[in-house]
């Protein structure tokens, strides 16, 4: 795939550290200072529960040491990739809604959420973002909110709901990736 963070741009350690760590919880900390301006939600949620930090350090330390010691599976980055957007844009979304907020800014929230840690991977590993560029990744966020909010409308439970959105996200991610799928492209005559 040759576009996956950090190891593909060359960085050292730390840089491994930051750029899992923006990658984790940037779109979380963005959505947490939108409602903290607008609806007085603070602290952001990592500096609230400091597991988080834990939970990435401890995961781009193992990284470093497995990509040092076997080699990485083929598709493993691809399907955490996906399962990491399904399941933080729905996250994203539940906190939104939980906030009584309009079904198109749950759906704005949720896209933030799971889209934009893996924006600010690529702008920070100078990458063109695969959220403006590549196949389907926060169409399938929308696409997955969109059936989630939509299933609870029509009575499905918001866990059986919850399950249907991620499953959606990733397979529309997954066929973005594997399958070439992808939103028309603008081109301008020359």
């Amino acid at each position: 795939m040759g576009r996956w963070g950090a190891g593909h741009a060359g960085l050292d350690w730390l840089g491994v550290v930051v750029i899992a760590s923006v990658t984790a919880v940037g779109g979380g900390t963005l959505r947490d200072l939108l409602l903290d301006l607008l609806l007085d939600r603070h602290p952001v949620f990592w500096i609230r529960d400091t597991r988080y930090v834990y939970v990435i350090l401890a995961a781009a330390a193992l990284t470093i040491v497995w990509v040092h010691l076997l080699p990485v599976p083929e598709h493993a980055l691809a399907v955490a990739d996906a399962l990491g957007l399904g399941l933080f844009a729905i996250t994203g979304a539940q906190v939104a809604e939980e906030r009584r907020l309009p079904a198109v800014i749950v759906l704005l929230v949720g896209t933030m959420t799971g889209a934009a840690g893996g924006l600010l991977r690529d702008v920070f590993t100078a990458r063109v973002p695969l959220l403006l560029s590549s196949g389907i990744y926060g169409s399938a966020a929308i696409a997955g909110i969109a059936a989630y909010l939509l299933l609870q409308a029509a009575g499905t439970p918001r866990r059986w709901a919850f399950h249907a959105g991620v499953l959606l996200i990733v397979a529309l991610r997954l066929g973005g990736i594997y399958g070439g799928w992808h939103l028309p492209v603008l081109r301008l005559p020359a």
